[in-house]
């Protein structure tokens, strides 16, 4: 997961976004305001409580709304561009699984202040970038759709509330109720009968008014300039009420039912729902513990160099060397007690690349032995030079 975060951080970085924090609790307005008071999150999945002054707080449950308050709370619209990143736990109450847990972790990005498509694919790159540096390119695909802005948007809802209210008697329970609060969730129902009316219904991109058309033409000709592979998917919908125009999802078939491993879209009118100005915005967060799973294994971590006094006398000298050689960047191991036979268990244990015995011979000599754990090679080195000697097994 550190692996995860860091390579995010610093790809981002690569990019220009700069890193903000928010807070892990927010008033619940930041949330039901902007996500949809009949999204599954708002009515299901947000862990809220009241303090002690009687306010309304909720554990975030995902982060773009959080950010946007911050840019509002802070004046900060009048700087755009504004390019951020950002990582941390979110919180959502629902059954665990595989991929899904009540406390999850999320990096993302928001781009705020650029209106046209460029501003979609660069978010979107900025993804695909961080899957490939993560070596998960082949892992997952991009599907892209465009939600068209709020005309075509009403148009579409229109259609479809039209088509499903027919099929009304097969659809499922759930469904039932998204008919009447949000029936643009219903594209997204996992139950069966419904996945065949959905499949039979109206398109989304048959909707679109020429802005909204020509808006995903350019979002979908620039993704090729850049030779980011996409497949477009018409029933892809985003499940909060801020999206407009672009969605997409980065989908993995390797974690069974937890496929969606990054998601994003454009999201226009979030700033001014929270008392903001006009302010568009796109950006995507993506699972931490889903992106883990994927991976084969987690990258190697650095083997220490073990530092072994030999006797007490040497201790002192061990501990100042120790010290002085982590200061330059090397991953050192100091046993805190123990004979050398036990020491060199340690060091075995801990996977050391080379052991640094001294003891009072060495301590008389002014020298220390270095053993390669590898090869079983031993050599000796003056302490003044140890830190060159040792260059080569700094990992």
């Amino acid at each position: 997961m550190r692996h995860v975060c860091a390579t995010s951080r610093e790809t981002a970085q690569r990019y220009g976004y700069e890193e903000i924090a928010t807070p892990i609790f927010e008033f619940t307005g930041v949330f039901d305001r902007t996500l949809g008071e009949a999204t599954d999150v708002v009515t299901k999945e947000m862990y809220t409580f009241d303090d002690r002054n009687g306010d309304s707080l909720t554990l975030r449950p995902e982060g773009t709304a959080p950010v946007a308050r911050a840019v509002v709370s802070n004046g900060l619209a009048q700087h755009a561009p504004l390019k951020f990143y950002y990582e941390g736990p979110m919180f959502r109450h629902e059954r665990p699984q595989k991929g899904r847990y009540r406390q999850l972790h999320q990096v993302g990005v928001e781009l705020f202040g650029v209106p046209g498509p460029l501003g979609d694919v660069e978010v979107i790159a900025l993804g695909a970038h961080i899957l490939q540096r993560l070596g998960l390119t082949e892992k997952v695909r991009l599907e892209i759709n465009s939600l068209g802005d709020p005309e075509s948007r009403t148009a579409y809802r229109d259609a479809l509330v039209a088509y499903l209210d027919g099929h009304r008697d097969n659809l499922s329970a759930e469904s039932k109720t998204r008919l009447e609060r949000n029936p643009l969730r219903i594209l997204d129902s996992k139950n069966d009968a419904d996945k065949s009316i959905v499949a039979a219904g109206p398109r989304y991109t048959d909707y679109l008014n020429d802005t909204s058309a020509n808006f995903f033409d350019e979002v979908k000709a620039r993704l090729d300039d850049l030779e980011v592979a996409y497949q477009v998917n018409p029933r892809l919908v985003r499940g909060f009420d801020y999206y407009c125009h672009t969605a997409f999802e980065f989908i993995t078939d390797e974690l069974g039912a937890q496929g969606t491993v990054m998601a994003g879209g454009r999201y226009d009118g979030l700033v001014q729902a929270l008392g903001g100005p006009t302010l568009p915005g796109v950006g995507w967060a993506a699972g931490v513990e889903r992106l883990s799973l994927l991976m084969a294994e987690p990258p190697a971590t650095p083997r220490p160099i073990a530092m072994i006094p030999v006797g007490e006398p040497a201790a002192a000298v061990v501990l100042r060397l120790t010290q002085e050689l982590r200061h330059l960047g090397f991953t050192v191991d100091l046993g805190f007690a123990g004979n050398l036979g036990r020491r060199m268990k340690r060091a075995n244990k801990v996977n050391a690349r080379a052991a640094v015995m001294i003891g009072d011979d060495e301590l008389a000599a002014g020298t220390a032995t270095v053993r390669d754990l590898d090869s079983g090679e031993q050599a000796t080195a003056q302490l003044a030079e140890l830190a060159a000697q040792l260059e080569k097994y700094k990992t």
